[in-house]
C-alpha cells in the first residue's frame, strides 16, 4: 500500500484499547538516512475553541500501529487520561 503524507493526514486514529478517537494524523517521524517511519504524531485536542492552545500531543510508535483502512488507522496503545476533579459538587437550580 502506497500513501502520501497528505492522504495520511485525512485518516482518523482510533485506539483499540478503549475505542477512543484520538484525532487525525498531524505529523510523521521519519529516520532520514534509512527512510524508516518511526512514529505517528496526533495533535492534542483544542482547549476552549483553540484560544488556549492544545492539549498534549499523542506520540504513537510505529510498532503500535495495527491496521490501515481507507479512512482510519487502528492502533493498540494504552494512554493515561488526565482525570479532572471528581469531588466537585453539582449545582441544582430550583
Amino acid at each position: 500500500m502506497l500513501n502520501r503524507f497528505t492522504q495520511l493526514r485525512r485518516k482518523e486514529v482510533i485506539n483499540l484499547c478503549d475505542g477512543c478517537r484520538l484525532g487525525c494524523v498531524g505529523d510523521v517521524e521519519v529516520k532520514l538516512p534509512e527512510g524508516e517511519v518511526r512514529a505517528l504524531i496526533v495533535f492534542g485536542p483544542c482547549r476552549f475553541f483553540g484560544l488556549f492552545g492544545r492539549g498534549e500531543d499523542y506520540y504513537i510508535p510505529w510498532d503500535c500501529v495495527q491496521k490501515f483502512g481507507d479512512d482510519i488507522i487502528l492502533i493498540d496503545k494504552p494512554f493515561r487520561r488526565p482525570e479532572g476533579p471528581r469531588d466537585r459538587k453539582r449545582r441544582r437550580w430550583g
